[in-house]
């Protein structure tokens, strides 16, 4: 009986690793997504799922529906993102994902900068870009040869160096190095969506710490798995690898138009 358990949990959890590398760049474990197996469509139906169910939520909201039809569907949204964000914080640590290993990036010493100017200097304005001067390079679920299957979020290319922001309110959930992201910075937003920003030279921030629209989080790089400086944006429905969803939308409906 311990043998049986045993395979079924190996053979389970070697499934969802097959998914999850699927869609890595190559040498790196980032930019996950999804993939053709049944468990591949378990988690991308989940996000999916979520994101119909967020649409949802919005669409009753502004129809003026009942209060009691707003939380049951709020309740099937937060349910589902339970779900997920419980499967991939328990694959992360398995991979050793750091945003799920080491969210504050001790462990791996990340080069955070040594404070100087308050980085909460500003304290409301509109949701903005992620940085300046910049041209979108591989968008959401492109496809090519740094991929496995698709990418997972929006490459602004800019020179190293060039000031990173956050887009918008929120709370700094993980600062991490030495993965396929290389140097990253991952914040929580009031509407429960995380934005993630890698490949950086410098980190500014430090986990726990509070950000608003503009605040300096970093300054790009070419750090992890690249082949030139750039920003890697991602919106996720949690902080793990696995629940990206397309961010420019995501950025649309916060009324963030990019320069294409």
């Amino acid at each position: 009986m311990r043998r049986e358990r045993f395979l079924a949990g190996a053979t389970a959890g070697l499934s969802l690793l097959l998914v999850l590398l699927a869609a890595v760049p190559s040498g790196a474990r980032s930019d996950a997504g999804g993939g053709s197996s049944g468990r591949t469509t378990g988690v991308g139906g989940a996000v999916r799922a979520h994101e119909q169910a967020r649409a949802l939520v919005d669409r009753l909201r502004e129809s003026g529906a009942r209060p009691d039809q707003v939380e049951a569907a709020e309740r099937r949204r937060q349910n589902i993102r339970a779900g997920l964000w419980d499967l991939l914080r328990a694959t992360g640590r398995g991979l050793g994902d750091p945003v799920a290993v080491d969210p504050s990036g001790r462990d791996r010493h990340c080069p955070v900068a040594r404070r100087g100017r308050d980085p909460h200097h500003r304290t409301g304005g509109p949701w903005t870009a992620p940085t300046r001067d910049y041209w979108l390079s591989a968008g959401y679920a492109a496809r090519g040869t740094r991929w496995a299957h698709r990418h997972t979020g929006q490459d602004f290319a800019v020179p190293t160096g060039t000031p990173v922001y956050a887009v918008g309110p929120g709370t700094v959930s993980a600062v991490t190095c030495g993965d396929g992201f290389g140097n990253q910075v991952v914040i929580r937003h009031p509407d429960g969506y995380f934005t993630q920003y890698a490949h950086l030279s410098r980190i500014d921030v430090r986990r726990g710490d509070r950000v608003f629209p503009g605040t300096r989080v970093g300054l790009s790089g070419r750090t992890g798995n690249v082949t030139g400086p750039h920003l890697h944006f991602e919106v996720r429905v949690t902080p793990y690898l696995g629940s990206a969803v397309p961010p420019l939308p995501w950025l649309r409906r916060k009324d963030v138009h990019l320069a294409h």
